[in-house]
């Protein structure tokens, strides 16, 4: 349950969640990146039972760093930006995975719902009682999110994985914001700007249907 780098909590981490909104309320892709980093350090410190999901959105990241990083950057400077570039030009298969499997619209989509799959399971650590179990906190929170997304083995094999989880004292002692009592009203006061991005995301993907690309 060691952080091997010194400086990092959870707070800092959801806080910078806050800077992915400009004034116009776009999502900015660079904040989105770099908080979504810290995320993963998070689930890094918690040993190996969620590299399922932080290897997943590493490689998810590593894809929009080159988008980000490549000769139409500046259309993937927000997720609004983004959207109307690729739709306009074609460049997201929308029925079928087949020209453009690491488009834009469908990478940041598996970070969008991993994200919301974190933020339940954020949540009900924050709301649940001090003798919650956490592998059913974790399992509600899967069901209601990812969980859809998933064919039934690997389904199975996660929520069995579960089990194995720490109790709900150790998670929010590796939050490194204090005692956990601390670590319950950080929680409360940060996890709002996860989900201001995550709702704001959510409604531009159902505004132009992109909620199920494959």
């Amino acid at each position: 349950m060691d952080d091997s780098e010194t400086g990092f909590n959870l707070k800092v981490v959801l806080v910078s969640f806050k800077q992915c909104l400009d004034e116009k309320e776009e999502v900015l892709l660079d904040p989105y990146i770099a908080s979504w980093k810290g995320l993963v350090r998070f689930l890094n410190s918690l040993g190996t039972i969620f590299s399922f999901i932080s290897k997943d959105v590493v490689s998810k990241l590593q894809i929009m760093e080159r988008l980000r990083g490549g000769p139409q950057s500046e259309h993937y400077r927000s997720l609004q930006t983004m959207v109307a570039h690729e739709l306009s030009n074609q460049l997201v298969d929308l029925e079928r995975r087949s020209h453009h499997p690491e488009s834009g619209c469908r990478t940041v989509l598996r970070l969008h719902r991993a994200l919301h799959w974190l933020q339940l399971f954020l949540e009900g650590l924050r709301t649940s009682p001090e003798d919650a179990r956490t592998s059913v906190l974790c399992t509600d929170s899967y069901n209601a999110s990812l969980a859809a997304y998933h064919p039934w083995i690997v389904r199975r094999t996660v929520t069995v994985a579960f089990y194995a989880l720490p109790t709900r004292k150790v998670f929010l002692e590796a939050m490194n914001v204090g005692p956990p009592e601390q670590a319950v009203q950080m929680l409360g006061e940060a996890l709002p700007f996860i989900e201001r991005v995550y709702n704001v995301s959510q409604k531009l993907y159902a505004e132009h249907s992109l909620l199920d690309l494959p």
